[in-house]
C-alpha cells in the first residue's frame, strides 16, 4: 500500500507541475520518491529508497522480468564492462552504454524508446549520467560528459540535442583555462555531474600519475554550467592560486600547473542549505611528492562550497601530502544524527584509507573526535611525508590496515605457499597505516589504492541509524624506482601483477576476508556488524568463504533490505540491513561492477535492476553484457 501511495504522490506532483505550466510529458514525468532520479538516488547520496514491497519474507521470490544486451547489433570486438548506474524517471530508464550510446528504455518492460549515439567513437561518462527537470521553457534533459572532453545535453523525451545548450547541445570542457599549455592532454568527465537548481556541476578527468614533468598537466578544477545555455557560471580552483586560501600548503612553486586534485567520483549536496560537497583526489604524481612539499590542499579532501557561487566554505583533508593514491572519491553522505536530544546536520565521509569520519556538514567540525597520529617517515631522500595523519576515534578502521609475514592468507596449502614465496622471494616490506612506498623494494601498506571503500561509496538507513558499505581488502605491491633523469616513479607491478595475489587463480594473498559488508551504528560510532561478503569458487569446498573484492555499492530500502552486487564472484545478494543476515543470493554470468537501483514500475511492482558486465579480479574476462530487472511474481 505504501508503494502505491508513493506512486500516487509522485503522479499528483507531476499533475500539479503540468497545471502550473511546467513542461512535463508522459515520457518525462518529474522525479518522485518511487523513481531513481540520480546516480546515488538523491543528491544526499544515501541510496535509501522508501519502497517496501520487497521484504525479508518475499525477497527469495524475486524473478527476472526482463533483460537486454548492451552490446549493439553488429558490434565487433570484446564485451565491455559497464560501471554506469541507470536513472529512472516515471517509467523511463536512462543509462550510458560502454558502446558509445545513451539509451532510454521502458523501465517496466525493457523496451527501447530511443538511442543517442555519440559521434567519433566517444563514450559517455563511464559512471553515470545526470537528469535536469527543465525550467518550463526547456524540457527535462539528460546531461553527461564524454571521453572526448565534451558535455552533452539531450532531451529526455526523445534523445535529441538541446540546440540552445553550448554549440548545438555540446559544451567543450577542454577550455584554455583548464587545459593551460597541455593542449594534447586527455581530459574527460568520468562520473555523472551534480545538478543544483539550474546548475550542472562537473568534476574533471585529468588522469593519474606523473603524465607531464613535475606532475603538471590540465587543472582538476570543479566548474558549474548553466543547464539552459551551457555558459560557465563558476570555477573552483582545486589547487589554490597564489592569492587563494591553501596556496601556502604547496611549498615553493609546486602548485603551478599541478594536475590531478580533481573530483573524478561523485559529489553530494545539502540542497536545502545550498552546500556542495566535493570529494577531491590525489595530486599528480600520486605516489611521489618530492617535488611538492607540504600538505597539498585540496588534494585527498572533502571541500564544501556554496553551490550557487562556488565560494569556499570549509574543507577536511583525509590525507596530508598524499603519496599513496588515497583519493577522496565517493560522495559523502548527507545525514541527520541525534546527539543529546539535538539533531545535528552531519556528513559521513570515507576514502580509500578505510576510515570513516563524521563531520558537521555546515561547519566541517568533527562530531566524533579526530586525532592526528604519528605515521612512519619515507626512506626516499627529499620526500617530506607528513609526520601525522588524521584518524577518527570511532569507528575502528573499516578495512584491514596492517599486514605482516605472519598474517598472510592461510587455508589451501597451494595458495598459502604461493603467497609466502611471493613475500620471501621479493623481500617485501610489509607494514601498517601510511607506511610510505619503499625504495627499490616492493612494499605493502594496507589498505592500498584498490582497497577500503572506493568510488561506489556507502549508504545510510535513517530509520536504523546504520551506515552500510561493502569493503575491499585487496592490497597492491609497489616500489619506487629511479629514472635515468633522476626522478622517481612507482613501479606498481610485480611479475606482471597489479594486485597482491595470484592473478591466474584470482586469489589475493592478504588475510581473509577479502571482502566484507560492514555496518556502523551512528548513534555510538561503533561497528554494528561485519559479514564476510563473497566466495572464492576456485578454492576447495569448505575453504570458499573468503570474501571477494568489490567494485559496486549497496542500496537500502525502507523494508529493511540491503542489495549488493559488487563482488567479483558473479553473485547478486540481499541482506537484512539491521543484522547483516544474508537472505537471498543469485549467481549471474558476470559480476556487477555498478550499484543496483530500485524503483516502482508502471505495473505496480517494485523492481531491482542491475548491470551484469564485470569480470574477475582483474576485470579482463567479461562474459556478459546484460542489464537485468527483477521483481516479485505477479500472482
Amino acid at each position: 500500500m505504501l508503494d502505491r501511495a508513493l506512486r500516487s504522490l509522485a503522479h499528483a506532483t507531476v499533475f500539479s507541475m503540468v497545471i502550473s505550466g511546467i513542461n512535463a510529458t508522459a515520457q518525462t514525468v518529474g522525479p518522485g520518491p518511487t523513481d531513481w532520479p540520480s546516480t546515488n538516488y538523491v543528491q544526499s547520496a544515501n541510496r535509501y529508497s522508501p519502497l517496501t514491497q520487497i521484504t525479508a519474507e518475499n525477497v527469495t521470490s524475486l524473478e527476472r522480468v526482463w533483460s537486454i544486451n548492451l552490446k549493439p547489433e553488429g558490434f565487433e570486438g570484446r564485451l565491455r564492462e559497464d560501471q554506469s548506474i541507470p536513472l529512472v524517471i516515471g517509467d523511463m530508464m536512462y543509462l550510458g552504454s560502454p558502446y558509445g550510446s545513451v539509451i532510454a528504455l521502458d523501465a517496466t518492460t525493457g523496451e527501447e524508446h530511443w538511442r543517442f549515439d555519440l559521434p567519433d567513437g566517444a563514450l559517455p561518462s563511464r559512471r553515470g549520467i545526470a537528469y535536469w527537470p527543465g525550467d518550463g521553457s526547456i524540457p527535462p534533459s539528460l546531461i553527461f560528459g564524454a571521453s572526448s572532453g565534451a558535455l552533452y545535453s539531450i532531451t529526455a523525451a526523445d534523445g535529441t540535442l538541446n540546440a540552445g545548450f553550448g554549440d548545438n547541445g555540446i559544451v567543450d570542457l577542454k577550455t584554455s583555462e583548464v587545459m593551460r599549455s597541455f593542449t594534447d592532454a586527455s581530459y574527460s568527465l568520468l562520473s555523472a555531474p551534480a545538478v543544483y537548481k539550474n546548475l550542472v556541476i562537473t568534476g574533471a578527468g585529468t588522469g593519474e600519475g606523473r603524465g607531464f614533468p613535475n606532475g603538471t598537466g590540465p587543472a582538476g578544477d570543479t566548474r558549474a554550467w548553466d543547464a539552459r545555455t551551457g555558459d560557465l557560471v563558476w570555477t573552483f580552483h582545486t589547487v589554490p592560486r597564489p592569492d587563494e586560501f591553501g596556496y601556502d600548503s604547496w611549498a615553493g612553486d609546486s602548485a603551478r600547473d599541478r594536475s590531478g586534485v580533481n573530483v573524478w567520483g561523485y559529489m553530494s549536496l545539502d540542497a536545502e542549505r545550498g552546500i556542495l560537497y566535493m570529494p577531491i583526489g590525489a595530486p599528480n604524481d600520486d605516489r611521489v611528492g618530492v617535488d611538492r612539499p607540504g600538505d597539498n590542499l585540496f588534494s585527498s579532501s572533502i571541500v564544501a562550497v556554496n553551490a550557487e557561487t562556488g565560494e569556499y566554505l570549509w574543507h577536511f583533508q583525509f590525507v596530508h601530502h598524499d603519496i599513496w593514491d588515497y583519493d577522496a572519491q565517493s560522495a559523502p553522505l548527507v545525514v541527520d544524527l541525534e546527539r543529546n536530544g539535538e539533531t545535528i546536520p552531519a556528513l559521513l565521509a570515507v576514502n580509500k584509507s578505510g576510515l570513516l569520519f563524521t563531520l558537521n556538514r555546515v561547519t566541517g567540525e568533527p562530531i566524533i573526535p579526530i586525532e592526528e597520529r604519528p605515521v612512519p617517515p619515507s626512506d626516499l631522500a627529499g620526500e617530506l611525508a607528513s609526520p601525522t595523519q588524521p584518524f577518527p576515534v570511532k569507528p575502528e578502521p573499516l578495512a584491514q590496515m596492517t599486514i605482516s609475514r605472519d598474517n598472510l592468507y592461510t587455508g589451501e596449502p597451494e595458495h598459502q605457499a604461493y603467497c609466502e614465496r611471493m613475500v620471501d622471494d621479493n623481500d617485501m616490506k610489509l607494514g601498517g597505516p601510511y607506511m610510505p612506498i619503499a625504495v627499490n623494494r616492493y612494499s605493502i601498506s594496507p589498505p592500498g589504492p584498490a582497497g577500503g571503500i572506493n568510488y561506489w561509496g556507502p549508504a545510510y538507513d535513517p530509520d536504523l541509524g546504520l551506515f552500510i558499505s561493502n569493503v575491499t581488502n585487496l592490497f597492491q605491491p609497489m616500489q619506487l624506482v629511479q629514472r635515468p633523469n633522476g626522478t622517481w616513479f612507482n613501479s606498481g607491478s610485480l611479475a606482471g601483477l597489479r594486485r597482491f595475489g595470484d592473478a591466474d587463480r584470482k586469489l589475493p594473498c592478504g588475510p581473509t576476508p577479502w571482502g566484507e559488508l560492514v555496518a556502523v551504528d551512528m548513534s555510538t560510532g561503533d561497528i554494528a556488524y561485519r559479514k564476510t561478503l563473497g566466495v572464492s569458487d576456485m578454492l576447495p569446498s569448505g575453504m570458499r568463504d573468503t570474501g571477494r573484492p568489490s567494485t559496486g555499492g549497496v542500496i537500502l530500502t525502507a523494508s529493511g533490505l540491503t542489495f549488493v552486487g559488487g563482488t567479483d564472484d558473479f553473485r547478486f545478494r540481499a541482506f537484512a540491513t539491521a543484522t547483516g543476515e544474508q537472505l537471498w543470493e543469485l549467481r549471474l554470468p558476470s559480476s556487477i561492477q555498478a550499484t543496483p537501483i530500485t524503483y516502482l514500475g508502471e505495473d505496480g511492482r517494485q523492481f531491482v535492476t542491475i548491470i551484469s558486465t564485470g569480470g574477475g579480479l582483474t576485470g579482463s574476462d567479461v562474459t556478459n553484457d546484460e542489464i537485468i530487472a527483477f521483481a516479485l511474481p505477479t500472482n
